[in-house]
């Protein structure tokens, strides 16, 4: 068999095909075309030697945001991806009705990353930092559904944001018409909690299973723990039922604290993720690979924290080709180091964690070819501006 690319040498963790241990991975005309020991090649273009290596999946990250230049909290996503092995960026609700042709052409049709979308139920989106449904009359269900149905390769379902600040006084109508816009479409609703009102006893009864309620590990009032700690039942009864629980890490939405509780109750989140923007790339959560790492000091094991990177956001989505090395599915590969050390890991309000691994991306592989790195693009003012103040006074003396 002949290969463009051979990667040869690593160890394969695969967890939707069920591969792993040392195995090279074959591509060809921009597929995986063989995974296996010791591939015999006819001819290959490139050879990687990924010895003492990781080789994943090209990694899903389920929430990020990707409309830079029109938008509070867009980063570009090229630069980011090459060196962290995310393959796959969903912007969760940058983008609204009436932004949603712009963010196709210049962010979607313009990046080497596959970019796919939550539309927000707000047809202006997340142009400004919230109060994107203060005002009802941007929560269009009609616009909404006509947007994803002639964008569905790429638009995979409905975001809304629903606290006190982007609510602000419209209480639950915006997640109502969110509900119907889903579900006329068939698809996902992924839901942002944080500070009430509305309270989240009153946002679950609206979810259904397969949709996602984002930042599930958030510190703030509207957490998924009381106050002693324990689990309400109707998360854990709405879990049970098949409710998608999501990091969502950002700048304010990860506490050990809370995840810690939720760990002890037997409850992993579904799938790890980024909340990646203008302000939370600047850490303490950096990048997928940093929020992976901080996993691996809580407990959770290589493989379960590949499985919630790859696999599991892949069915979220709906898109079992992706996530994964199978044969004929695009060849999207993430090599990593997996570094021994004393490091420190840190939530949003920069309680500490020790940890004694980090992941490290060494190479990025979208559609069979490498992905070169570039320098990135520096942050907007107001995300210094706006970063919170401890955060600011932390990661300044100590680096992350």
């Amino acid at each position: 068999m002949d290969f463009d690319l051979l990667i040869k040498g690593g160890e394969v963790v695969d967890p939707a095909a069920g591969l792993s241990g040392m195995l090279d991975v074959g591509i060809s005309d921009g597929k995986i075309a063989a995974v296996g020991p010791n591939l015999a090649a006819g001819s290959v273009r490139t050879v990687i030697d990924a010895t003492g290596q990781y080789v994943t999946p090209g990694l899903i990250d389920l929430h990020t945001h990707a409309y830079w230049g029109v938008s509070y909290w867009g980063i570009e996503p090229d630069p980011v991806a090459a060196r962290t092995g995310v393959t796959t960026w969903l912007d969760v609700g940058t983008s609204g009705a009436y932004s949603f042709p712009g963010f196709r052409r210049y962010v979607v049709e313009a990046s080497q990353t596959r970019v796919l979308a939550l539309l927000n139920i707000s047809y202006v989106g997340l142009v400004g930092p919230t109060y994107e449904l203060a005002n009802l009359d941007y929560c269009d269900v009609a616009l909404a559904v006509r947007t994803v149905e002639a964008n569905r390769d790429i638009c995979v379902g409905i975001k809304a944001r629903i606290d006190s600040s982007t609510t602000r006084g419209t209480g639950l109508e915006p997640l109502r018409r969110a509900r119907e816009a889903v579900d006329q479409l068939g698809l996902p609703l992924m839901v942002h909690i944080g500070q009430a009102p509305p309270l989240l006893r009153d946002i679950i009864p609206l979810l259904r299973p397969g949709d996602v309620l984002t930042h599930c590990f958030t510190g703030a009032p509207n957490r998924i723990i009381d106050e002693h700690g324990k689990v309400y039942d109707f998360v854990k009864q709405a879990w049970d039922q098949g409710l998608i629980l999501d990091i969502g890490h950002g700048t304010g939405s990860f506490s050990f604290h809370t995840c810690e509780a939720m760990l002890a109750a037997g409850m992993k989140p579904d799938v790890i993720s980024t909340d990646i923007h203008q302000m939370s790339v600047q850490g303490p959560m950096y990048d997928l690979p940093t929020v992976m790492s901080k996993f691996l000091a809580l407990g959770l094991s290589l493989p379960e924290v590949i499985e919630r990177t790859t696999a599991r956001p892949a069915s979220v989505i709906r898109r079992p080709d992706l996530g994964t090395l199978k044969p004929g599915a695009p060849a999207d590969v993430a090599l990593f180091r997996l570094e021994a050390g004393s490091y420190t890991f840190y939530d949003v309000v920069m309680n500490a964690r020790p940890g004694q691994q980090r992941l490290v991306n060494t190479v990025t592989v979208k559609g069979g070819q490498v992905m070169p790195r570039k320098p990135e693009r520096p942050v907007e003012e107001w995300a210094v501006r706006d970063l919170p103040p401890e955060q600011k006074v932390l990661l300044n003396s100590s680096g992350g």
